[in-house]
């Protein structure tokens, strides 16, 4: 993998060179595209000077020790130094979803346990604009349908980063959350203090940067618009704002009703639509792509029961990692970091495990 770098210095010096442009910034598009790219190679540049000065200071040290005995003690520790910045230089090195830069579209959706399930969607959205707000992300609300108890049966929000470090990215850390959520606990609606479990789905879409990414022709949409409705069915507005938008191509549906302004319901449509058929070209790469390409923890089974959180225990596992804690209190108020990083370890060495597979 080493081979590599030259080539990457020589991008990022390129890259350098084309961020100094100014018409390059006029695409808005194109310069947040560069800016992930370069912020990217900078980590790469920054680890391989490390490294080869911890090398050159290696090299120096064991010339010196020849003529004094004292320079050979810093032999041991600059071997060391090499082992482990030698490592990181690896792992960065590992190819990169090239999604990990983009912000999200999360939809959060009610499953088996009824009331009981849509209320622990909200619970879900709470610990996720929690974890956002750590972050320095932001959390917009695109769309909601509300339980009778004021849980959701489905509800969709956009997630925005700022950095350009890919590694950084919404995308980076939250494309892991996709899959069904296991809840254990003693149910609002459990008179007799029985604990239930329920499952809540979570699906995560990159966001697409620009509309122009991804090519919609406006003949393969069906567009329908009706009543927005509440709780229970029952009609919450007095005109046809809400929007049920289907690609014909795909089969992908897309319904928004949580503006009062059919415009704004069918632009927020447009943006889940585009992030779903983004995700599905993806897939499609993901599948004829080499198993080093792909994420090896981020299924593409929906229906896969990721997590558990077990509520009298106050424990929360992850089933792709093995994570165990018992600290469900604290990640349920936003604390989701270690989990996150569990996954994205486990991805790490499942990469690595293929690149050297394919290297033997």
């Amino acid at each position: 993998m080493f081979d590599s770098i030259a080539a990457l210095v020589a991008e990022h010096e390129a890259l350098q060179e084309q961020l100094g442009d100014p018409a390059v910034h006029a695409d808005a598009a194109r310069a947040k595209k560069l800016n992930r790219r370069y912020a990217e190679l900078s980590q790469i540049v920054d680890a391989h000077a490390k490294w080869q000065q911890a090398t050159d200071d290696l090299a120096a040290a064991k010339e010196l020790a020849k003529d004094d005995e004292a320079f050979a003690d810093e032999i041991p520790a600059l071997e060391q130094q090499i082992g482990e910045r030698a490592e990181k230089l690896r792992r960065l090195l590992i190819p990169r979803d090239p999604d990990d830069g983009r912000d999200v579209i999360m939809e959060i959706k009610g499953g088996e346990g009824g009331e009981e399930s849509a209320l622990f969607a909200a619970d879900l959205l709470r610990m996720y604009s929690y974890y956002a707000e750590s972050r320095g992300w932001k959390v917009e609300l695109l769309d909601a349908t509300r339980s009778d108890m004021g849980g959701y049966k489905d509800v969709q929000v956009a997630i925005k980063g700022s950095s350009a470090d890919p590694a950084e990215g919404v995308w980076a850390s939250l494309k892991y959350e996709g899959g069904v959520h296991r809840v254990q606990r003693v149910p609002a609606t459990e008179s007799q203090g029985r604990i239930h479990t329920s499952t809540t789905g979570v699906l995560v879409f990159p966001e697409v940067d620009e509309p122009e990414e991804v090519e919609i022709n406006q003949n393969d949409l069906k567009i329908d618009v009706y009543r927005s409705s509440g709780p229970g069915g029952q009609s919450v507005n007095t005109t046809d704002s809400a929007v049920r938008i289907t690609h014909l191509p795909t089969g992908i549906v897309v319904s928004m009703q949580n503006e009062k302004s059919q415009l704004q319901n069918r632009e927020a449509a447009m943006r889940v639509l585009r992030a779903r058929i983004l995700a599905k070209q993806q897939e499609e790469l993901d599948a004829a792509a080499s198993d080093a390409r792909k994420s090896q923890i981020r299924g593409m089974d929906r229906s896969e029961r990721i997590r558990t959180y077990n509520f009298p225990e106050n424990r929360i596992a992850d089933h792709r990692t093995g994570y165990k804690a018992y600290n469900l209190d604290a990640v349920m108020n936003g604390a989701l970091g270690p989990v996150v990083e569990s996954c994205i370890q486990a991805d790490e060495e499942a990469r690595l495990a293929a690149l050297g597979d394919g290297a033997a």
